[in-house]
């Protein structure tokens, strides 16, 4: 399966040991309350220069993004006491969707994302010593314990489940009216990936499946998942929604397709190849 993933960050690349201190020429992306820095100009950017103002206590804060190209780029938090640079508007990410190129709309994504692993990791969850940024990788560092600890990844499948002309689709409790969505989950300790997708339709569906197939990932940082992409066949079982996490579940042939999750996620292309093997795309 040919998917590109919206918030795959393949524009930056990292060079360690990152600097002791935020060099003059970076470029930055400014994070409030899980949204990033816009400037919305003519050509709207999350990037900027640092202003002359900028508060020395938050370049101290600075945390390395990588380099575009041979600038550095960095993401700093600005808090809610502190106003944003000037000619900033603070936005959500999935709300610069279509507004700013895919390439910066990852790097938006991604600098939210490490400041939240920034503030969940200021103390040593052994010993409660504050940690320091490792320097020579993506880590933070106990001075004290000299514990390691990485950005959070939580692994997650999704899997589009056909049977016949069919795929099984299924309604969350959370989700929107009449919105339907494929069986997903987060992997378990101890658990391969494969086991993982044969444990999530049956305990939201009560079918079991064969032949899994792997098609394709991406990053969902929202806060730290990595969505892994799978298609099945049918083997046995009547279906029947847990009715913890999933309202419904059902059986949809390409011509009486639910409301569909929108073009954003790994989702909504696995839907729209099924779709597009054998008929024109859902709109």
């Amino acid at each position: 399966m040919d998917h590109k993933a919206r918030f795959a960050v393949d524009c930056l690349h990292k060079q360690y040991p990152e600097p002791d201190r935020l060099p003059g020429d970076a470029c930055l992306v400014f994070v409030r309350d899980g949204g990033v820095g816009v400037r919305k100009d003519s050509t709207p950017t999350i990037y900027q220069e640092a202003p002359p103002d900028l508060p020395e206590g938050l370049k101290k804060e600075a945390r390395y993004l990588g380099h575009r190209g041979s600038v550095p780029c960095y993401t700093i938090e600005v808090p809610a006491d502190l106003s944003l640079p000037e000619g900033l508007a603070c936005s959500g990410v999935r709300e610069l969707v279509g507004l700013i190129p895919d390439q910066e709309l990852a790097v938006a994504a991604l600098a939210v994302q490490i400041i939240d692993y920034d503030r969940n990791t200021r103390f040593c969850g052994r010993c409660g010593t504050p940690t320091e940024p490792a320097r020579t990788e993506r880590a933070k560092v106990c001075p004290s314990c000299h514990r390691i600890v990485y950005p959070r990844l939580s692994p997650a499948i999704i899997v589009l489940v056909r049977k016949g002309d069919s795929i099984l689709m299924v309604h969350g409790i959370r989700a929107p009216p009449d919105r339907y969505s494929l069986v997903a989950g987060f992997v378990e300790p101890g658990e391969t990936i494969e086991d993982a997708v044969r444990r999530e339709v049956r305990e939201e569906t009560g079918v079991a499946i064969k032949n899994i197939r792997y098609c394709a990932s991406e990053p969902w940082p929202f806060p730290d998942s990595l969505m892994i992409g799978f298609v099945a066949d049918y083997e046995s079982g009547e279906v029947v929604a847990d009715g913890v996490e999933i309202e419904n579940a059902a059986w949809f042939d390409r011509e009486h397709l639910p409301v569909l999750p929108p073009r954003l996620s790994l989702t909504r292309a696995l839907i729209d190849e099924w779709v597009g093997s054998q008929g024109p795309k859902q709109k």
